[in-house]
């Protein structure tokens, strides 16, 4: 007994001193560490600079990283939006300015097809995907239903003739719904990562998930260094969208909560036909797709989605077609602060899917409404980065031959 009560006090006697050497010898280390000079500063940051000031390209599926000295360093100088919206910042969030807006409310809302990521080619994201989908995909192509192949043609019509169906938007989320039904979330993201790895049809170098408009990621970027919640409120269907959004390749870093987009049922995997209100989801189910389509996010309907899932009328609107204005016009009536709406124009043949006639159309709604117009021809020194170069041309040449 009296040998073990020695025993204890030794050990930590032991433990103490052994820890008293490792501080000195750590101090002497500190110490004899030079101090860093405003001169090692500046070095440190100009190598940081150069590793990290380089725009990599959206096509090759890179994150953009913004310039510190020009958050907007891809848009021209005399593009309206990049005065504008510096101008419109630099106030909201000075605290002495009357235009301040406390951090809580800046609430920034942006569509996602033409304003964000490439619009057509030859047609939206989820309707190519839709068209994948049902008349290409080995797996699944046999057991489309009737409708889900009438729904797919009427898109490749679409694309091939310019055939207008004024019920495709509402049918278009009725096949997906249907076409992907019994999916668990993660599995509906991974379909969506596996179409975003296919080739951009009328691209060099860029897949379909690297569609990302590239000034308009520094838009994103530069408004949340700037404390602006993001919002994504998108007329394609919300799990697409956040399949893109959760994509590693993505360039713009948002939780998905904060992707708002068309609506589709989820249910218990045992659910079956029975009712939502009569069924209780177990521990020993999943969620998956339910095969319901419930609402197109487009027009009035983003006005709706605002409200009822972000609960804040928002100060920055962002779009490029009339599925927009009612978004912007939202914005632009808040009450209580300063605000602003931006629609792009699709005005660029060189290096982009564009459209001259509803560029023009674009222009004078928002001269008529109270706009900003972005010019993606004068106003971008890049749309995708110098790694992507666009086919259009050629392609149609290698068609019409």
């Amino acid at each position: 007994m009296n040998s073990e009560k020695k025993l204890v006090p030794s050990f930590w006697r032991i433990a103490a001193i052994a820890a008293m050497c490792a501080c000195l010898v750590l101090g002497a280390l500190f110490l004899s560490k030079p101090a860093a000079t405003p001169q090692d500063a500046e070095e440190a940051t100009a190598t940081q600079t150069e590793d990290e000031g380089t725009t990599e390209t959206g096509g090759a599926g890179l994150s953009l990283v913004a310039d510190a000295e020009d958050p907007l360093s891809l848009w021209t100088d005399d593009a309206p939006l990049k005065k504008e919206l510096v101008d419109y910042v630099e106030a909201v969030t000075d605290e002495s300015s009357p235009d301040f807006i406390p951090v809580e409310d800046r609430v920034a809302t942006f569509d996602f097809d033409g304003t964000l990521f490439c619009e057509t080619d030859p047609n939206y994201f989820d309707y190519t995907l839709l068209v994948h989908r049902v008349l290409e995909d080995p797996d699944y192509k046999d057991k489309a239903s009737d409708f889900e192949k009438s729904v797919a043609n009427k898109i490749v019509d679409q694309n091939e003739n310019g055939t207008k169906y004024e019920e495709l938007p509402v049918e278009h989320g009725q096949a997906v719904a249907s076409a992907f039904e019994g999916m668990t979330v993660d599995e509906f993201y991974d379909y969506v990562h596996e179409f975003m790895k296919l080739d951009m049809p009328s691209y060099e170098g860029m897949q379909r998930g690297g569609g990302f408009y590239l000034p308009m990621v520094q838009v994103v970027q530069y408004l949340q260094a700037n404390d602006f919640d993001v919002y994504v409120m998108s007329g394609t269907d919300r799990l697409i969208t956040r399949g893109i959004f959760s994509s590693e390749t993505c360039p713009i870093d948002l939780p998905l909560s904060h992707i708002l987009g068309s609506n589709e049922s989820l249910v218990g995997s045992d659910q079956g036909e029975e009712d939502g209100l009569d069924y209780t989801f177990t521990q020993d189910e999943e969620l998956v797709t339910g095969g319901e389509f419930i609402m197109k996010t487009l027009k009035e309907n983003k006005c709706y989605i605002i409200q009822s899932e972000i609960a804040k009328q928002p100060v920055l609107s962002f779009g490029n077609s009339s599925g927009d204005f009612a978004m912007d016009n939202y914005a632009l009536t808040n009450p209580t602060y300063r605000s602003a709406a931006f629609q792009l124009c699709c005005d660029d043949l060189e290096r982009e899917n564009g459209n001259e006639d509803k560029a023009a159309e674009m222009l004078a709604q928002c001269e008529e409404f109270g706009y900003v117009p972005v010019s993606m021809k004068n106003d971008w020194s890049t749309i995708y980065g110098d790694g992507v170069t666009y086919l259009g041309a050629e392609v149609e040449l290698a068609e019409a031959a």
